[in-house]
């Protein structure tokens, strides 16, 4: 990938995750990553092409995380490592346009992808099954709904210590 398209969408990612998809214009990203609008559409068609790319790229990042959580075999571990991939999206600058950029569209567009979600909820129910807990499924049910939350209060609030408030967690969640 060049350093112009590298430039391109990791503004995009800025743009979009401070001001929205729908709010920002093409020449708007053009001049703040420093490249013409031609030079955009030539490598993505369209904003909508750019947006794909995006979520193409966010959707390998996920990937990645949730292996690591998805063949952790050590039920606690599964649970400790949920936890500490939020705080380490939480205080990553680049993971955090990402995610802000997801709650964002998913507020644009009034749509929920629980499937997104789903292997880490099948990797935390077998993770509260074999720790023993009475209704494992919900267990895992309140720990997504828990991060959902967590992660909106990240984005919507200015001064949410996510870090410290998943540490409880992590606590709570001890064998």
């Amino acid at each position: 990938m060049t350093t112009k398209k590298e430039n391109i969408l990791s503004t995009a990612l800025e743009l979009f995750a401070q001001e929205g998809f729908k709010a920002t214009s093409t020449s708007k990203l053009a001049a703040q990553a420093g490249v013409s609008e031609g030079l955009i559409f030539r490598h993505f068609r369209n904003k909508e092409g750019l947006l794909k790319a995006l979520m193409d790229q966010g959707e390998e990042r996920l990937t990645h995380i949730f292996a690591d959580i998805i063949s952790e075999r050590d039920p606690q571990q599964v649970i400790n490592k949920m936890f500490s991939a939020i705080k380490a999206i939480a205080t990553d600058p680049e993971q955090s346009h990402f995610w802000k950029l997801q709650y964002k569209l998913k507020w644009e567009t009034e749509t929920y992808d629980d499937l997104k979600m789903e292997p880490i909820r099948v990797a935390l129910t077998t993770a509260f099954q074999k720790l023993g807990y009475t209704h494992p499924e919900k267990e895992a049910q309140l720990i997504l709904i828990l991060i959902d939350g967590l992660v909106t209060k990240l984005f919507l609030s200015q001064n949410f210590d996510i870090v410290e408030t998943v540490n409880i967690l992590i606590e709570k969640y001890k064998e």
